[in-house]
């Protein structure tokens, strides 16, 4: 089987909107957490929200094919734009019939819906743009930045909520690995900072309500979490064999060693109390890596600041690694970027290939009370330098999906 590596990666975040601006300001311990100033929250529970800022789709795209996308797909053109560059990929050069493109969202155009759907009270329905279902649709994405590489290979955009960008990494993992394709770009991009969204997750009580201090908002693991702070932006990365990616003399950041997937079948949207789902795709993603739970350095936490999700987490970690559990680091970037539902895991992945390239972990930040259920090494307030070799970033989603990978530092 074919070993796969890192070769590229490109980031649109809260905390910055190319992938060495947001890995210095994530070190930093920097919150991405701020107002919401697209739209009036006067009338809403919760105001605050990690916004990408001073991102300007027009100038990236031009006027005409900017208003043809939606904000989740210009997000995500822009980070694979950034990927493609720094993988110094020759598209002149590559087999286009091996490329392909595997990006996923967890709730697509939806900006564009609601503006369409006014617009159809307001004015009518020959007002409404022939273009909302191509912009709206949660796949479009992928295929936008298949068209743009031209990538003939396998284009994919699985849903599977909030663990997206795992699951996009991890399966496109298997195909490069059983030989089926030497590219593959991956990962997810949500924009969902919307009146309705708002609406639906503050209704629910599932968002920090912490309206007046928003850079103390997420707090994962503390006693004081009260809910999680919707986000938006994109994590893409180039996934390549490695003997093509040695053919081509390409720069390796790291290798996917890993992925394991499950399901929790208890609850739409509630995790398991337990972990059990988690617990299960941490230990298959072991597994598929063929090492050992001691062999791990760091655990990317999926860490929402949610009072359930958090120690269902830690449960998780607890039964999978025993003692090492007390011993291992994990980091919680959320705390900083806020929850980008479908980018998540893209982001998440970039920023553990950060950690492993560096030896420097991310902190946890917003650590000031200790909850007594949560009690592991979440690296507080402050990075740290370590040896890392190995590292496990998590992701879940609503409906009980669970999504790991494992990756690796890249040694010939």
């Amino acid at each position: 089987m074919e070993r796969v590596v890192i070769t590229g990666m490109g980031a649109i975040t809260p905390l910055g909107n190319d992938v060495e601006t947001f890995w210095n300001r994530l070190v930093r311990g920097d919150s991405g957490i701020s107002s919401i100033d697209a739209f009036d929250t006067s009338r809403f529970k919760v105001h605050i929200a990690g916004v990408v800022r001073g991102f300007e789709a027009k100038e990236l795209f031009g006027l005409k094919e900017a208003r043809r996308m939606d904000r989740f797909s210009q997000f995500a053109l822009a980070a694979a734009d950034q990927a493609l560059i720094d993988s110094g990929i020759d598209l002149e050069q590559v087999n286009k019939e091996r490329m392909g493109v595997y990006v996923g969202s967890g709730i697509g155009g939806i900006g564009t819906l609601m503006d369409q759907h006014d617009l159809l009270n307001a004015r009518g329905p020959e007002r409404v743009s022939p273009t909302l279902v191509p912009m709206m649709i949660s796949n479009m994405a992928a295929a936008l930045i298949s068209i743009k590489l031209g990538a003939l290979g396998s284009t994919l955009s699985p849903v599977t909520a909030c663990s997206i960008g795992n699951t996009a990494i991890g399966e496109a993992f298997y195909q490069i690995q059983a030989g089926r394709a030497d590219i593959l770009f991956t990962g997810g991009s949500d924009a969902a900072i919307t009146e309705i969204s708002l609406a639906s997750f503050s209704n629910a009580t599932a968002l920090s309500t912490r309206n007046n201090d928003p850079e103390q908002a997420s707090r994962p693991f503390d006693a004081g979490r009260d809910g999680f702070v919707m986000a938006e932006g994109a994590g893409i990365l180039v996934l390549e064999s490695l003997s093509h990616a040695l053919r081509r003399k390409a720069k390796i950041y790291a290798e996917v060693i890993g992925y394991g997937a499950s399901s929790d079948a208890y609850h739409m949207v509630a995790t398991h109390p337990e972990g059990q789902g988690a617990y299960r795709a941490m230990k298959l993603a072991l597994n598929e890596a063929k090492i050992q739970p001691s062999q791990v350095d760091v655990i990317s936490a999926h860490a929402t600041s949610t009072e359930l999700g958090d120690k269902s987490e830690t449960a998780a970690i607890k039964k999978l690694f025993g003692q090492d559990a007390y011993r291992i680091p994990v980091t919680a970037n959320k705390s900083m970027t806020g929850h980008m539902f479908g980018a998540a895991g893209g982001v998440e992945a970039i920023a553990l290939v950060k950690s492993l390239q560096n030896g420097i972990i991310p902190p946890t930040i917003n650590q000031h009370e200790k909850d007594e259920a949560c009690d592991l090494d979440y690296v507080p307030n402050v990075a740290r330098k370590a040896d890392l070799t190995i590292g496990m970033s998590n992701s879940f989603g609503f409906g009980g999906h669970n999504a790991v990978i494992v990756l690796k530092k890249y040694s010939e």
